[in-house]
């Protein structure tokens, strides 16, 4: 089994909406993928803490796949990539860690 674990930061204001708006509006997209691309098993989308520092990421993806090549089919999934092409010009960063469990 892999996890996937992806960290987003938003931009303060980007789209007419702020960091934290965006955030949410992406979650929303992010779980709406469940079910729909067959090789994710589970996911757990997060919003951070709205009280925490502005250093922190805005949002957390928590992605369980069979293997590596569940995680590449994934990726390439349209529906995966058209949040992939929505979330673009509105984050600042992503960070990745993918493990075993």
């Amino acid at each position: 089994m892999l996890r996937h674990i992806v960290m987003f930061k938003f931009k303060p204001e980007a789209d007419g909406y702020t960091a934290r708006e965006n955030a949410a509006r992406t979650a929303d997209m992010l779980r709406a993928l469940q079910g729909v691309i067959p090789t994710l098993k589970a996911s757990e989308v997060h919003l951070g803490a709205e009280y925490a520092d502005s250093t922190n990421c805005d949002l957390v993806l928590i992605s369980d796949f069979d293997n590596f090549e569940a995680l590449q089919e994934y990726i390439v999934h349209p529906r995966h990539k058209a949040v992939g092409e929505f979330m673009r010009p509105l984050r600042e960063s992503r960070t990745c860690v993918d493990f075993e469990i």
